[in-house]
């Protein structure tokens, strides 16, 4: 059984950077892909970034390019979103999700789906 646990979510001015981690379990293969998504309030959920763990193939939405970066510590079986340049529009719930696909954001193509961690961006 596949296991997420997302954190490192937080209160952060405009401009500044968060970097979130999700730790998995259950993992025994690396043909998964990781990937992160969000949910702000009265929004539907939406796709941020993806990691292909065999090969680091990645893929952004393009609000996030060049401010966010995915990677992964295949050891600590941990994947780590790094948010830089974050704005009031990166407010979310983020979530992250696995599943043995080729890289993704599409949200119905993940059936393993862990909790999420608050992200605020306020001044």
């Amino acid at each position: 059984e596949v296991q997420l646990q997302a954190s490192g979510g937080g209160l952060v001015q405009p401009g500044g950077s968060l970097r979130l981690s999700c730790a998995a379990s259950g993992i025994t293969t690396d043909d998964y892909t990781i990937g992160w998504f969000r949910q702000a309030p009265g929004k539907e959920r939406e796709g941020v970034a993806c990691l292909t763990l065999y090969d680091g193939d990645t893929y952004y939405r393009d609000s996030v390019k060049g401010r966010f970066t995915i990677s992964s510590d295949n050891a600590k079986n941990t994947v780590y979103l790094q948010m830089n340049s974050l704005k009031p529009d990166d407010t979310a719930v983020y979530i992250c999700a696995a599943d043995r696909i080729i890289c993704s954001i599409a949200t119905g193509a993940y059936d393993n789906w862990g909790q999420g961690t608050l992200v605020t961006v306020s001044s």
